[in-house]
């Protein structure tokens, strides 16, 4: 395992231990930004994650959403602003929320955890930027 797997891995460990339940995001961010974590870029609906770290970019594979060959979703931007509003309040499960995403024609979305902001994009170059809180995990 590479050192940037490894600092990927503690940063999600200890974002998993102090977060709160209700709109946690913002403590695995916080996290992830201190480990040395600059981007995650989500390809929908195969649940590829890449991590871009000052250590290395290291690939996380999730269950994909779909198989076969099936139409894309339109983008539903107040379906996507729903899903993310269920997930901030607690009330989905992450694969869940990825799912609804997906649902809402999101085939793309990146976290900068420097600007703290993240942007969900649709097939045709729609997008819906939300920006997260800065949090103190001292």
């Amino acid at each position: 395992m590479s050192t940037a797997i490894d600092h990927l891995n503690s940063a999600m460990q200890r974002a998993a231990a102090i977060r709160p339940q209700v709109g946690g995001f913002p403590w695995l961010a916080e996290s992830l930004r201190q480990a040395g974590v600059t981007r995650n870029i989500w390809s929908l609906p195969a649940c590829q994650s890449l991590f871009l770290t000052a250590r290395g970019p290291v690939m996380m594979q999730g269950s994909p959403l779909i198989s076969g060959t099936v139409d894309v979703p339109p983008f539903d931007r107040e379906a996507l602003i729903r899903a993310l509003r269920i997930d901030q309040a607690g009330a989905s499960t992450f694969p869940e929320f990825l799912a609804a995403s997906w649902r809402a024609g999101v085939v793309r979305y990146e976290v900068d955890f420097a600007a703290r902001r993240v942007a969900y994009q649709g097939a045709n170059g729609e997008e819906y930027v939300e920006s997260y809180p800065a949090v103190d995990l001292d």
